[in-house]
């Protein structure tokens, strides 16, 4: 199997850790795995603002460069969505097709694709609270919304559940928005820091110290909230777990 492994950009500048623990976690399971050095950024930024022809050349090297491969892992859920989603700008060729429909997060691509059900390196021996970011709940549904009355499942739950002495938590209220929101926490700091502050807050009220999601961005903006406030807690992209790099 033939996979493309792409960086993106805030991954690349702030979370190099996580993006090794995803590309580790791959070779681990014998796959012919490229890494992407070529391609920046997914267009999500210009996107969200309307700015449809500014992402118009991002999308098109996001073609050039995602070609070739049989399935695209992406270690950033809100990166996966926009290339699955969205690449608005391009005609829908059976070429940008087949990009849309094999790009995956590094949850999707464990989970569904290779349906990994053993972890044997992974060991983190604490409770960890589990934070389904925005994008990689309702967009990817990698868990269920708890305002939909629908059978419950999370694949994230079920990967993490595969390591060793790991057992899995949730904030009182599971799925509020943590506020980061990409550029929504530029334009309304004073909105987004208080829903941080709120989220971090609830995980020390439930005597939770380590927090993982399958969105660094959404770990970024918790943690900088967390330690401006002196909240006490860590975060682990999830890749470093399921690899067993994750240092207490």
């Amino acid at each position: 199997m033939k996979v493309g492994f792409f960086v993106p950009c805030y991954v690349d500048m702030l979370a190099p850790q996580a993006a090794i623990a995803s590309y580790e976690l791959l070779r681990k399971f014998d796959l012919d795995v490229h890494y992407i050095e070529q391609a920046s950024c997914c267009g999500l930024p210009m996107t969200d603002m309307g700015y449809e022809r500014k992402a118009c050349n991002l999308e098109q090297n996001i073609v050039k460069y995602f070609s070739g491969y049989d399935y695209m892992v992406i270690p950033s859920g809100i990166c996966t969505d926009q290339v699955r989603n969205h690449l608005d700008s391009l005609e829908k060729t059976p070429e940008v097709q087949h990009i849309m429909n094999t790009t995956h997060d590094i949850v999707d691509f464990l989970h569904d694709v290779l349906q990994v059900k053993s972890l044997p390196w992974a060991k983190f021996p604490h409770s960890v609270a589990l934070h389904n970011g925005c994008h990689s709940l309702r967009y990817l549904n990698q868990a269920r919304p708890t305002e939909l009355m629908i059978p419950d499942f999370s694949k994230t739950a079920d990967l993490l559940n595969l390591v060793e002495g790991l057992e899995v938590c949730y904030a009182t209220r599971r799925d509020e928005c943590c506020g980061f929101g990409g550029t929504f926490a530029i334009w309304d700091q004073s909105c987004a820091g208080q829903q941080g502050l709120d989220k971090v807050n609830d995980y020390a009220r439930n005597g939770l110290k380590y927090v993982t999601s399958a969105d660094f961005s959404c770990l970024m903006h918790q943690q900088g909230v967390a330690k401006k406030f002196g909240v006490d807690i860590k975060t682990f992209y999830i890749a470093e777990l399921l690899n067993g790099t994750a240092e207490e």
